[in-house]
């Protein structure tokens, strides 16, 4: 019987009931999406080693030799099946750690992927009793799951890497719906990464870049509108955790040529060119952290001050100067509000003919002072393409609407584009699936959105084309409700229907009190 996508989900549902109420859900995804790639590296190193022996007729010298060129190696002592074994070893915790060393040291793709991991952890995991144990019961959840691919269940067109890569990306959303504020930090949310990834429309042998992806679902999403095989998938990201999930997500994704790193993309972009600038990229997506505060202090790292409080405490001030990359020379981002930084990043970033959607906030939009002079030069460069405006409580962690900010190099035109998609359609239907906890977007949406955007046209309290003269005019603000009207004119209440419906439930009130005033006397109260 072969194993389904349901199948894969129980048993990463079994590895969160192990550890829920121990550890917060922000944390304990790491070490079960971890011990399930240990578990898909064991049996797909298997099922590869065996279609060797069979293809080379056990031929020891012969299957040696090829297995060397398999796309990973694995010895004995750090798969999964030996520390099934072991599972009942004191030193279990150590013993996991080293697995994940031994397969750091023995695939160099894979190196600096598990640094933030310790399964050895009594801070983490209380003490060596409950350890062990909880680590035995993890062991456990995941021994019976079959993920061989020849044994994955798939449907037409799909791959058995693409199941659990599937499978793999719905449990980072269902802990980040757990994780709460801290999840932001690593996913976003399938339809709104759909959504960006078809209006930069990534194409074969493009580079697609994200300066803050998290578990990477929104550069593969972007990069799935192409031949995922024919593309380059470049990113960063500051946080261990996600930096680790991202590269375990490609890899399981088989997207072996990805290029992700570990650092702050402001203070310390990683990626450069052989000159030491900036590498350039065909598409840029990004879902970034909002507003972030003190998003310049990388570029303070001796503690420089600036002297301007004079028997106090100085503060550091960001300049323009102090990026070797000229990344801020159309304005520097106010200390508390990193949104345009990244933008500015991103476009910095971004090739002479590149595109980039870039979720934000509404802020981004109107905020003035230095804000308001760096977006007035963003768009007398022309770079601005879209606004789009989202429903509310679309995101894990934050319940505020954003937008997307969709940019072009190049463009033959000089108007943008406002949608505001966040509310109701001409038949009155919301533009957004309504959900208990959450608002979800539908395919149907989706399209909706994607055709506005490619027409470029005025819809009525949906879209609107604005040309130059009108954004200046506006003196550069971008909030969305200057351009789209969405106001609904209340319907008018009639004064003396309400009065007469107030009177008859006065009426069927005092009907009632006398009826309960006559079961009281008739129990004695």
């Amino acid at each position: 019987m072969k194993t389904t996508i349901e199948d894969i989900k129980r048993v990463l549902w079994a590895g969160a009931d192990t550890f829920r109420g121990v550890i917060d859900a922000a944390n304990y995804k790491d070490y079960i999406l971890s011990m399930l790639f240990i578990k898909f590296l064991d049996d797909t190193y298997e099922a590869n080693v065996r279609e060797l022996e069979e293809k080379y007729n056990h031929h020891e010298v012969r299957v040696e030799r090829a297995r060397r060129n398999l796309p990973f190696q694995l010895k004995d002592d750090i798969r999964f099946r030996h520390l099934a074994e072991k599972r009942f070893d004191p030193r279990i915790g150590a013993l996991i750690n080293g697995a994940l060393q031994g397969i750091e040291d023995l695939n160099g793709e894979l190196r600096g992927i598990f640094r933030s991991i310790d399964f050895n952890s009594e801070a983490v995991f209380g003490n060596t009793q409950q350890k062990n144990t909880r680590l035995r019961t993890l062991i456990e959840d995941f021994m019976d799951l079959d993920l061989t691919p020849a044994n994955i269940e798939v449907k037409t067109g799909q791959t058995a890497a693409e199941v659990i890569g599937d499978a793999y990306e719905y449990m980072i959303g269902e802990f980040a719906s757990q994780a709460g504020q801290k999840a932001g930090a690593f996913f976003t949310p399938p339809m709104v990464s759909e959504l960006m990834g078809r209006l930069t429309a990534p194409k074969n042998d493009e580079m697609i870049y994200d300066p803050t992806c998290g578990s990477a679902s929104l550069l593969l999403r972007a990069a799935k509108q192409a031949d995922i095989q024919k593309v380059g998938i470049y990113g960063q990201e500051s946080n261990g955790s996600a930096y680790a999930m991202a590269r375990m997500n490609l890899f399981i994704h088989n997207c072996h040529g990805a290029e992700i790193k570990w650092g702050d993309s402001l203070a310390n972009p990683l990626h450069l060119d052989a000159d030491g600038n900036l590498k350039q990229f065909n598409v840029i997506v990004a879902n970034m952290p909002f507003s972030q505060d003190k998003w310049a202090e990388g570029f303070n790292p001796g503690g420089a001050e600036d002297g301007s409080r004079k028997g106090k405490e100085k503060i550091f001030k960001m300049e323009a100067g102090l990026d070797k990359f000229h990344r801020f020379d159309l304005g520097v981002p106010p200390a508390s509000k990193g949104d345009w930084a990244f933008l500015l990043h991103m476009l910095a970033s971004l090739d002479s003919y590149g595109r980039m959607a870039a979720v934000v906030p509404h802020g981004v939009l109107f905020r003035g002072a230095s804000e308001g002079r760096i977006r007035q030069a963003v768009i007398e460069k022309n770079l601005l393409d879209a606004v789009i405006g989202l429903p509310a409580n679309l995101f894990y962690g934050t319940s505020i609407p954003a937008c997307i900010l969709v940019f072009k190099k190049n463009r033959t035109t000089d108007d943008i584009l406002f949608i505001d998609a966040s509310g109701k359609d001409a038949e009155g239907i919301p533009r957004y699936n309504k959900g208990k906890n959450q608002n979800t977007l539908s395919e149907r949406h989706i399209t909706d959105i994607l055709t506005a955007y490619h027409n470029r046209s005025d819809v009525e309290k949906f879209t609107h084309l604005a040309s130059l003269k009108e954004i200046t005019e506006n003196d550069y603000n971008l909030n969305i409700p200057r351009y789209v009207d969405t106001f609904e004119e209340e319907e008018l209440i009639d004064i003396g229907e309400v009065q007469e419906n107030i009177s008859k439930i006065k009426a069927e009130l005092e009907k009632v009190e006398l009826q309960m005033e006559k079961y009281l006397k008739e129990i004695g109260l």
